[in-house]
């Protein structure tokens, strides 16, 4: 009885812990945080730590800090790195969602990676717990993707989604409200950003930061040759000189940065496919394959990955949102919440 006066009084939290962004979701409200997943912080002459930022307000202050502040991402490849952080972000953003008094503690839906180790669940499950959940409940990302990218995981039929983050891109083939199979790599976002650097380090001997890398990936990242390729300035210092300096980068150059890690996703893709049973390929054959999450907005990869495996391949509606959006009807509607979690 006490269990559901707390319940009562408590809105219940839908979270998308990702290694870019992390979303929460009020039950029967929708999305009320939605900001990086970066948290700086503050260490005084005792070596005393306190959070100064988090969010959006934090990754301004990544590559810009003083020594005494440190600007963290503490997941990493869509796993934990820094459990201390990561917690107290988690708590930072519950209350931050769920404004009642702390005594009144939300259940908590978290997405997390297909991939991950009994470990590592353990870990991002302790840190809720921690940061001030009364429950929390763990649904695997391709699961989330496909539901919130409005498939109908419920129908005797096989669907396949490509979620594409920003630590790891996860692969699913699902039916009858389950994963049948399932791939997790750790290459998505982070890996695009840092093939990105590495290559105007390379050839233009400009050092950049991942920041930099991002926004070029999205201003002219493209996974296919346009028919008028796309041209910005980027900035940076030089690393033979140690002076400032600026170069004009194409589409085309950046088309060439990331084709390691795209190629990479397609062989994933592959796999998958040539490990489905045939009943399911036939099904996917006739409904294509739906693509979410970050890299999903990539330029002509739709079109890439349609041409190496031969199949149909779509774009979700609101790719950035599947995730969050499919974690969040998890936690409204309790039967597909008992068939998509699991409890460790």
């Amino acid at each position: 009885m006490f269990k559901n006066i707390m319940g009562a009084f408590s809105n219940d939290l839908a979270i998308d812990l990702g290694t870019a962004n992390t979303l929460v979701l009020i039950k029967g409200q929708g999305i009320s945080i939605n900001e990086p997943s970066v948290v700086a912080i503050q260490v005084d002459r005792h070596g005393q730590e306190k959070i100064l930022a988090v969010g959006q307000e934090a990754k301004d202050m990544v590559g810009k800090t003083p020594g005494n502040i440190k600007a963290i991402r503490p997941m990493k490849d869509g796993v934990i790195a820094d459990f201390n952080v990561t917690e107290m972000m988690i708590r930072y953003f519950i209350e931050k969602s769920h404004k009642r008094k702390k005594f009144f503690s939300p259940r908590i839906i978290i997405c997390v990676p297909y991939g991950l180790t009994q470990v590592e669940r353990k870990a991002v499950k302790e840190s809720a717990l921690n940061a001030g959940a009364r429950y929390v409940y763990l649904i695997e990302e391709p699961m989330a993707a496909a539901i919130g990218a409005g498939l109908p995981i419920r129908d005797p039929n096989g669907n396949l989604v490509v979620d594409i983050g920003g630590g790891t891109t996860e692969i699913g083939v699902i039916s009858l409200g389950g994963l049948v199979l399932s791939k997790s790599i750790r290459v998505a976002g982070d890996r695009l950003d840092a093939s990105i650097a590495s290559y105007i380090r390379k050839n233009f001997n400009l050092l950049i930061g991942d920041r930099v890398a991002e926004e070029l990936k999205i201003k002219v990242g493209t996974a296919i040759q346009l028919d008028e390729e796309l041209v910005t300035i980027v900035r940076g210092r030089d690393q033979v000189e140690g002076t400032l300096g600026s170069v004009d980068i194409t589409s085309e150059h950046i088309r060439e940065a990331m084709k390691e890690p795209i190629r990479e996703i397609g062989e994933a893709l592959k796999r998958v496919l040539e490990e489905t049973p045939p009943d399911l390929a036939g099904d996917i054959v006739d409904n294509g394959i739906v693509l979410t999450g970050g890299g999903a907005l990539i330029r002509g990869l739709d079109q890439y990955l349609a041409d190496l495996v031969k199949l149909p391949v779509y774009v979700a509606d609101d790719p950035l949102l599947a995730v969050a959006k499919g974690t969040g009807r998890a936690l409204d509607e309790i039967d597909l919440l008992q068939q998509t979690a699991y409890e460790d």
